[in-house]
């Protein structure tokens, strides 16, 4: 019987990602915290957190790894229609809680959520940090339509969660987030598990391997926090 390694609350180590489970994929580790320090190390070897209460904090390190790169996306008709249509305006961290509580927010046929109280925190924490960004969508009447958020280390996005209220707005946030990625000098965008929603616009699987080494060449150990301040409209995504 396989034993998932326990992290102590005083230690930030994790145990090698080789030890990740097979089913489910990627389990790799139980317990911890979600501080900022746990949180920086984890991300910047490719674990993250993702639980649903009352479960302990689980933390994943899935093999194969779902990634974007901001030049491989594409861009379907529709989507164009809707950037040249739709009178939207994308901005950046100017609502990371209205983006993260949108996204926590139960979907159609499911119930609760994966983002727990303490998870809310974190990322605000993160995000207070200058580590965790937003990508917000407004709709008419200035209403948040749609969003995306997630950590940003060095030239990595790591994705965490997005929402829609409208037709194509989590599209449209992914497609402001690499437009902002590009303007950074980001590479890549860390999808974690695979989606058929991300496959039509261009993500692909790589081997946990391949990722790791991507980290270890693309995310310095001791991240400087950034803001960023985009605010465009949709056509000019175009």
């Amino acid at each position: 019987m396989v034993t998932i390694q326990r992290i102590k609350r005083g230690s930030l180590e994790f145990p090698a990602t080789e030890q990740a489970l097979s089913y489910p994929n990627g389990l790799l580790a139980v317990g911890g915290d979600l501080s900022v320090e746990r949180l920086l190390q984890a991300y910047g070897r490719g674990i993250f957190p993702w639980y649903a209460d009352p479960q302990p904090i689980l933390w994943w390190s899935p093999d194969p790894r779902s990634v974007l790169f901001p030049e491989e996306l594409r861009v379907s008709r529709s989507l164009r229609k809707t950037l040249r249509r739709n009178r939207l305006r994308i901005t950046t961290d100017r609502a990371f809680h209205r983006v993260l509580s949108g996204c926590a927010a139960p979907r159609a046929r499911e119930r609760g959520t994966w983002i727990t109280n303490s998870m809310a925190r974190a990322y605000m924490s993160l995000h207070q940090a200058g580590y965790a960004h937003s990508v917000e969508v407004w709709g008419e009447n200035n209403q948040l339509v749609g969003g995306l958020y997630g950590v940003a280390l060095d030239q990595v996005f790591f994705g965490e969660s997005m929402f829609t209220r409208a037709t194509d707005a989590s599209k449209v946030a992914l497609l402001a987030l690499a437009y902002q990625m590009k303007l950074s000098g980001q590479k890549v965008i860390d999808c974690q598990v695979e989606s058929s929603h991300l496959n039509t616009m261009g993500a692909r699987n790589i081997a946990r391997l391949d990722f790791e080494q991507f980290l270890a060449q693309n995310v310095v150990q001791s991240p400087a926090p950034d803001r960023w301040q985009l605010e465009i409209t949709a056509e000019e995504l175009l």
